[in-house]
């Protein structure tokens, strides 16, 4: 088991993993840690706590595929999307909107870094195969 952990072709899931879980978790339960936001209504709240939901879900996915080697290339492949869609709308945003907190740079880059080195983990394991 922590051979599975440890194995560099997982690194991209398990550094995703520990982001997105805790974020999942303040996304539906303490938003306004990360966003200048009051929930006002329970619409409101639902929407977060269906980010929330996505998120732990994709998470699961993720230690699946660390753990089950059949799932990886799925997991893998959803990591892959789920960073760099984050990561192209951050990108709209910040073109649009304008530059947000250091945090959410922080965070594009990340997500840009970690999508990359995820589509480079399926075409390295495809090699290998």
């Amino acid at each position: 088991m922590i051979k599975e952990i440890g194995n560099r072709k997982n690194v991209h899931l398990l550094i995703s993993i520990l982001i997105v879980i805790p974020v999942a978790l303040v996304y539906g339960f303490q938003p306004q840690l990360l966003f200048d936001v009051t929930i006002n209504s329970i619409d409101e709240a639902n929407i977060f706590k269906a980010i929330m939901g996505f998120y732990l879900a994709f998470s699961s996915l993720w230690i699946l595929g660390i753990f089950k080697q059949k799932y990886w290339y799925v997991a893998t492949t959803s990591n892959m999307f789920f960073l760099l869609g984050l990561a192209l709308g951050r990108i709209i945003s910040l073109l649009i909107d304008g530059i947000p907190s250091l945090l959410f740079v922080m965070g594009t880059v990340g997500e840009v870094v970690l999508g990359f080195y995820a589509f480079y983990q399926l075409k390295n394991q495809k090699n290998l195969d």
